[in-house]
């Protein structure tokens, strides 16, 4: 739980690049404007389950995984877990 908070605590830095979102928005079928907004959303919900591996945070939603930059807060991709 404290390590989710270090996430949680720096939800305002979590950022992607223009890449980042045309890559999100095609894996997981978005149809939203503000991929970003989306994705804190995604991270807020008390369903997800927040860890860290290395240099990169995992949060886990439904049949959704995000993986999160741990040094730059970018979100690197996100997918559909099979």
């Amino acid at each position: 739980m404290m390590e989710e908070r270090v996430l949680l605590d720096h939800l305002d830095k979590i950022h992607t690049t223009q890449m980042g979102v045309d890559r999100i928005r095609r894996n997981l079928k978005l149809d939203t404007a503000d991929v970003v907004e989306y994705c804190k959303n995604r991270i807020l919900d008390r369903n997800c389950n927040i860890y860290r591996r290395g240099k990169n945070w995992y949060c886990e939603i439904d049949d959704k995984k995000i993986t999160i930059n741990a040094y730059s807060y970018t979100i690197i991709t996100a997918h559909t877990i099979q």
